[in-house]
């Protein structure tokens, strides 16, 4: 195996444990990964403004992948250095089928979610995680509706989403949505639908970062748990499947390291990037 020279990490049901939080040990580990030259960033489904804090801040980390690739950012310097937007007809189109069914819809410019204010209100009947509510509350902007921000905006967006009351309703707008050949359609968790432009994913995003900086695929790690991590750890010249992984990311990496809840991350960093 090559040298590993960048380290791409998915967050949630990765990095963070179940709580949401970063472990003391995984600090350590990533501290130790920049000391020794790694790059290391965070390559996220969320909207940068959905990044922790302490990781956004955190010392040596200088980029992010965020919406799953639709935006890549040089965060010392505030530059974006890679834009794949869902142009606003095909979000239109999407979110008309969202509307069919009883979600929590939202809306991505710039690295910020929008959600309906009513919606979010009763976030608990939509995430079924409660651990998440706490940072859906914090992120989004709530409005009274969202068509009114993309008429104001009128532009691409990063990406849309929507959190689904109902499993059946989802896999009913999945099979609708997925007949849209411009879509590029991803479920982090089991009770959501991401859709990005057709194309756009964390592997090809991260690789292209790779590029710019002069670092081959073939030096790239990444760590991933769900739907959205399935290209990114293919892209990649070493892909890592948590322990809690979905099935399908399992079957695309090349190591199954623990769970998120024991700091598999940081095992998984030990092990083949510092070798020890």
């Amino acid at each position: 195996m090559q040298q590993i020279k960048m380290i791409g990490l998915d967050l949630d049901g990765t990095l963070l444990n179940t709580k949401k939080e970063l472990t003391e040990n995984t600090r350590r580990i990533l501290r130790e990964a920049i000391d020794a030259g790694i790059l290391v960033l965070m390559a996220t489904g969320r909207p940068y403004t959905g990044i922790p804090a302490e990781l956004r801040n955190f010392p040596g980390i200088h980029y992010a992948l965020t919406s799953n690739g639709a935006r890549v950012l040089d965060t010392d310097h505030n530059k974006l250095l890679i834009e794949q937007l869902l142009p606003m007809e095909s979000a239109k189109k999407a979110l008309r089928i969202f509307e069919k069914y009883d979600t929590l819809s939202e809306i991505y410019f710039d690295g910020q979610g929008y959600a309906d204010a009513a919606k979010l209100d009763n976030v608990g009947k939509y995430h079924h995680d409660p651990n998440m509510w706490n940072y859906v509350r914090t992120t989004r902007i709530a409005v009274p509706d969202i068509q009114d921000v993309i008429t104001k905006e009128n532009r691409s967006m990063d990406k849309v989403q929507a959190l689904f009351a109902d499993m059946e309703e989802r896999a009913a707008a999945w099979r609708e949505l997925s007949e849209l050949k411009e879509l590029e359609l991803v479920g982090s968790l089991s009770y959501n639908i991401e859709i990005n432009a057709a194309g756009v994913n964390k592997g090809t995003a991260l690789v292209a970062l790779g590029e710019m900086l002069g670092i081959s695929r073939e030096s790239i790690m990444a760590c991933g748990d769900g739907d959205n991590d399935v290209h990114l750890l293919r892209e990649v010249g070493f892909g890592v499947a948590m322990a809690n992984a979905q099935p399908q990311v399992k079957e695309a990496a090349d190591y199954i390291t623990v769970s998120n809840d024991e700091d598999g991350v940081a095992r998984a960093i030990e092990k083949f990037a510092l070798h020890r």
